[in-house]
């Protein structure tokens, strides 16, 4: 089966990719993975690679070119003698202003499309719209977010106008390239909601005259986040899972700990989430005893390494202490994917985004649910804590005889002993020489 060749998103502002030169030329045979062109944007040049085996055919542009996102350039045939030797230098049709051919009424306006975020990425998981038809929308709202086997990224607008019809719903997937949205000049008399599956038009939500009316209406899962629940026990101690996987569990009461056990790979992205939902109902008659057990450790630190390091980061990085703090502590979970973690001091609350890797400069603020607090009491007159299991864990820093003492308390289903020592200890060993994070 022939396999379309498309113009990759590279960036959420890219609207277009120019092509810098082909690495293959037409008739040419080609195995997934060979670099077939190389295309430059604002932000990069990158090499795109083949999806598929087979041979370069129907090439439309040419080296040079300025090629929207998501259209069609060339294509990877069965055989050798496919229209091989085509190419048409016609102008591409934007994929902005393309219709949608579905057989629908549909409002118009300009289409905004399933990004590429990564060379291997056929289709995108839209997880949720952050927009309701009929909405007045600017260039840089975020529409929607969209997770693939890399990442989960937020999509912007890309043009103020009005959300006249959104033409996928959460937990779909999309095609790359294929129109995910329509956003038109005017505010539409009818706004549309449908979904990819079916393609069945679905009544979109009444449309609130007033600001203020809008917010009402909005679901309260979407201004704050649900209580989260401990993690349950793993092998290794913490699950891996993506950040909207781990998010969606929680506000719909998913056990992610049941798809370890089942020995399902990690990590776990939202499309397993589904896996989850099909398993049969696990008896609640006897409730584990160690759910009611917390764990408290204890480790001291010779002396606060931060205070120093956090004045030359600071200066030499425009770092903040709670980033510094939230980075350290990320870290010594040891994670394979990116974990939020609360940093909270003087009463004031603040999540980050902590990545796997040293680079501290990569911790960016997050409104995810957090996977792990850290509670700064140094500077107040505490010497110690001992307040008990909260919903996540919880590292608390006080000060101690000119160094550190830090306190982890944890509900005993939500990380087992070796993880928690494990934590703890590396969370002490970072406090108090903050440069072995960065070797």
């Amino acid at each position: 089966m022939p396999h379309d060749v498309t113009m990759p998103q590279l960036g959420m502002a890219q609207d277009a990719g120019k092509i810098v030169s082909w690495f293959k030329a037409p008739g040419d045979a080609v195995a997934k993975g060979d670099a077939l062109f190389e295309v430059e944007t604002d932000k990069a040049t990158m090499e795109v690679e083949a999806q598929a085996d087979g041979f370069l055919s129907r090439v439309t542009a040419a080296e040079g070119d300025d090629v929207p996102v998501g259209v069609v350039i060339a294509c990877i045939s069965e055989t050798a003698g496919e229209d091989a030797a085509t190419t048409d230098t016609a102008p591409a049709e934007d994929a902005k202003t393309r219709p949608v051919q579905d057989g629908m009424s549909l409002p118009e306006g300009d289409t905004v499309t399933m990004p590429q975020l990564g060379m291997a990425q056929d289709t995108g998981l839209l997880v949720t719209w952050l927009k309701t038809p009929g909405d007045k929308v600017a260039a840089d709202d975020v529409l929607f977010e969209v997770e693939t086997d890399k990442s989960t990224m937020e999509v912007e607008a890309g043009r103020d106008g009005w959300l006249a019809a959104t033409l996928a719903e959460p937990g779909e997937e999309v095609p790359v390239g294929d129109p995910v949205a329509i956003i038109s000049d005017a505010r539409p008399d009818a706004p549309v909601a449908r979904s990819v599956k079916n393609g069945a038009k679905a009544e979109a939500p009444a449309k609130a005259e007033a600001p203020a009316e809008v917010e009402a209406a909005k679901p309260a899962a979407a201004k704050a986040p649900a209580p989260k629940p401990p993690v349950p026990v793993t092998t290794g101690g913490h699950i891996l899972a993506s950040p909207k996987a781990r998010r969606l569990a929680l506000e719909q009461g998913l056990d992610l700990g049941r798809l370890v056990e089942a020995g399902h790979p990690q990590p776990f992205h939202v499309s397993d989430l589904e896996v989850l939902r099909r398993m049969p109902e696990r008896s609640t008659s006897a409730a584990p005893a160690m759910a009611a057990v917390s764990r408290r450790l204890t480790a001291k630190a010779g002396e606060d390494g931060v205070a120093g390091f956090a004045a030359w980061a600071a200066d030499a990085q425009g770092l903040t202490g709670d980033t510094i703090l939230a980075g350290l502590a990320g870290a010594s979970i040891g994670s394979a994917v990116t974990v939020c973690v609360a940093v909270e001091r003087f009463g004031d609350l603040a999540v980050f985004a902590v990545p796997p890797g040293p680079a501290l400069s990569r911790v960016a603020p997050s409104e995810e649910a957090p996977d792990l607090l850290v509670r700064d009491l140094r500077g107040t007159h505490l010497a110690s804590v001992e307040m008990g299991a909260e919903d996540v864990p919880v590292l608390t820093v006080t000060e101690a005889r000119g160094g550190l003492q830090i306190t982890l308390e944890c509900a005993a289903n939500s990380m087992d002993g070796a993880a928690a020592i494990r934590l703890l200890s590396d969370f002490a060993g970072r406090m108090e020489q903050p440069l072995r994070h960065l070797l």
